[in-house]
C-alpha cells in the first residue's frame, strides 16, 4: 500500500517533468499523509497542458453521502480498480497523477514497526498513478484522490506485498489521455517498477507521527 509519502521537489522542477502550464505552489512536505491536501496533476479540461492541483487524499465518490468515507479510500487495488462502485467512474474519467520523491513502509523488525523510506535510486521525483473525484452536495465541494498500489517488487516484497502504482515519464500522457477510457487500454501501466530501480533504507521513528512533517523523517537512520 501507500500510507505516506515525501514530496521535496522544487516548483520549476515540477513544472518541467510533468509538462505543467505554470509551476505549482508546492513548498517541501516530509510526511504527508491521509486526509491532508496533495498535490496533484491532471489533463486541462480546456485543453493544451496539464494543470497541478491540491486534492484531499482519500476519495470521496461522487454519490457518497457523508464525505468521511474518503478516510477509508487512501488506496486503490490497479486491479480491480476499474470494476469497484467506489472508483469506476474515476478510472475511465478522472485520471492523475501524484508527484512524489519517496514513500513510506513499516517492517517489524525486533517487536517493533521499523519504517522506511523508498525513492528512486536516482533520487528523482515520480509520479504515482491516481484517481480523483468531484464531491458536491449542499453547496459543500470537495475533490479528492486516491493512488493506485499493484503488487511489491522483489526489492518491495520484504517490505510489504503491495507498493504504488510508480508511472514511467514516456507513460504519462497516455494515463492522463481522457479518451482512453477502457481499463484494458491501461493494464499494462498497472506494473511494479523493477526494483533495481528503487532503493530503500530505514528513518526515525518520528515519522510515525502524521504531525511531524520535517527534515528529520527523511533522514537515514545511523546505526
Amino acid at each position: 500500500m501507500c500510507g505516506r509519502f515525501v514530496l521535496r521537489a522544487s516548483p520549476q522542477n515540477l513544472q518541467t517533468l510533468f509538462d505543467l502550464a505554470e509551476a505549482p505552489p508546492a513548498a517541501p512536505r516530509y510526511n504527508i499523509a491521509p486526509t491532508q491536501p496533495v498535490l496533484a496533476v491532471r489533463a486541462n479540461p480546456h485543453g493544451g497542458r496539464r494543470e497541478a492541483t491540491y486534492l484531499n487524499w482519500g476519495l470521496v465518490p461522487f454519490w457518497a453521502k457523508d464525505p468521511k468515507i474518503g478516510s477509508r479510500m487512501i488506496n486503490a487495488r490497479s486491479e480491480t480498480a476499474a470494476d469497484k462502485p467506489s472508483f469506476r467512474a474515476a478510472f475511465k474519467y478522472r485520471r492523475c497523477i501524484v508527484p512524489a520523491d519517496g514513500f513510506f513502509e513499516w517492517k517489524k523488525e525486533n517487536n517493533a514497526k521499523q519504517p522506511y523510506l523508498i525513492g528512486l535510486e536516482s533520487g528523482e521525483i515520480f509520479g504515482i498513478a491516481g484517481l480523483w473525484e468531484h464531491w458536491e452536495q449542499n453547496g459543500s465541494v470537495i475533490e479528492s484522490c486516491t493512488l493506485l498500489t499493484t503488487d511489491a517488487n522483489e526489492q518491495m516484497a520484504p517490505l510489504h506485498h503491495r507498493m504504488p502504482v510508480i508511472l514511467e515519464p514516456q507513460d504519462f500522457d497516455e494515463w492522463l489521455d481522457p479518451a482512453v477510457q477502457k481499463a484494458d487500454s491501461l493494464l499494462h501501466l498497472m506494473r511494479p517498477l523493477g526494483g533495481e530501480e528503487l532503493c530503500a533504507f530505514p528513518v526515525s521513528r518520528v515519522v510515525n507521527n502524521p504531525r511531524n512533517d520535517e527534515p528529520t523523517c527523511v533522514e537515514p537512520l545511523e546505526h
